[in-house]
């Protein structure tokens, strides 16, 4: 499962998408069309999209969908990043099945072809915008299921950037558990002068030591001594764990990397802030008030009462009956992202928003409580 997202700021580049606009995501029956046994523990799902859909799914390299399915009679919502590229006219995920996961094991174990699930419209910041006009060099860090949007990005440059590179260092137990070693091997040998791939295993003799492990700072340096010029790097993609995160992104601007071209997604909620702790309000949490709030979604209000020491913003307005859009819940993804516009509130965490959206008055509501005696945030704006 991945629960995402942090974004960092954007390299002032058609190399990566600049657009601000942000439409609300929204949930719609698709079938599931093909199932790809791609590990013994992970599966790729393909889904059909209707004609009339086709639109509103089209979708950036590198974004994620969430899938809500009824298991044992409960409505199970999980967020699964796209392994497919947009120019493969595939809507494909991969789920990775993990210990005592619901959605996960039910996938990989019960799923058939033909089940009709809930799929939300792609969402997610960790992507690049494909330009075939211009020439990059792209350097993608990834570990265990974190190659599956690392991989639907290189595969959309490598197919669609013709004079672009990318390098991969792929990190994973063992050679058995590489998700689409087959797909990358086959990427590799098509564009052999333009894709270079450096396989990780914590679990296997590779006959180096650079080889061998878990990918870290340390081994980010000798990469970058051996494969790779810092100066020449027009961007970076992680996904992985946070200490992969943390320790290969500190190394690369030790060395030298701009922060800006650095871009990453994280696939567990981290224990610690990547980002910190943004607050929307400009006040110190207050003593504990009760507060009036209003949830605007497409164009009609719902109004329920809450304590500023009681649910967050998004469990509340689901309470009072407004179908308000979520996923992980747990601050990494932008599914319920709303705008204040009267009042002010709190986040506990936040690892998706970026600075600026956080100044126009952009939360999470999934990590909000108010901070006045009147709240009203819109998921319209």
């Amino acid at each position: 499962m991945l629960n995402f997202f942090k974004k960092v700021k954007k390299a002032p580049s058609s190399l990566f998408s600049a657009e601000k606009k942000h439409s609300r995501p929204t949930l719609h029956d698709l079938t599931v069309l093909d199932i790809c046994r791609e590990t013994p523990d992970c599966v790729s799902v393909a889904f059909e999209v209707p004609a009339e859909l086709s639109e509103i799914y089209h979708f950036k390299p590198g974004q994620y969908l969430t899938l809500e399915a009824k298991i044992d009679g409960e409505a199970v919502r999980r967020s699964y990043s796209l392994c497919s590229s947009p120019f493969d006219g595939e809507l494909r995920v991969a789920i990775k099945e993990v210990e005592g996961g619901k959605f996960s094991t039910w996938a990989n174990q019960k799923l058939t072809v033909g089940t009709q699930m809930r799929v939300m419209t792609p969402e997610g910041n960790f992507t690049a915008s494909i330009d075939p006009r211009e020439k990059h060099n792209y350097v993608g860090f990834a570990a265990g299921s974190g190659i599956t949007p690392v991989y639907s990005i290189l595969k959309s440059v490598l197919e669609n950037e013709p004079e672009s590179t990318f390098t991969l260092f792929y990190g994973n137990k063992s050679a058995q558990s590489v998700i689409f070693k087959e797909q990358i091997e086959a990427l590799k040998n098509q564009y052999m002068n333009r894709l270079e791939v450096h396989h990780v295993l914590s679990r296997e003799d590779q006959g180096t030591d650079y080889l061998k492990g878990r990918i870290d700072a340390l081994k980010c340096k000798v990469f970058a001594e051996r494969f790779f010029d810092i100066s020449e790097v027009d961007g970076y993609f992680l996904c992985g764990p946070e200490a992969m995160i943390n320790g290969v992104s500190e190394e690369l601007q030790s060395l030298g990397a701009d922060k800006s071209r650095i871009h990453y997604e994280l696939f567990n909620t981290p224990a610690q802030s990547l980002a910190g702790k943004t607050k929307v309000s400009s006040q110190e949490k207050s003593a504990k008030l009760d507060s009036k709030i209003t949830v605007i979604l497409d164009g009609d209000e719902t109004h329920f009462d809450l304590n500023s020491d009681g649910d967050c913003i998004l469990d509340a307005a689901l309470d009072a009956g407004a179908d308000v859009p979520y996923a992980c819940k747990g601050a990494v993804c932008c599914t319920c992202r709303a705008k204040v516009i009267e009042g002010e509130v709190e986040m506990e965490m936040n690892y998706a928003l970026e600075d600026d959206e956080v100044e126009d008055g952009y939360v999470l509501t999934c990590q909000s409580h108010p901070r006045t005696e009147k709240v009203v945030v819109s998921f319209d704006d």
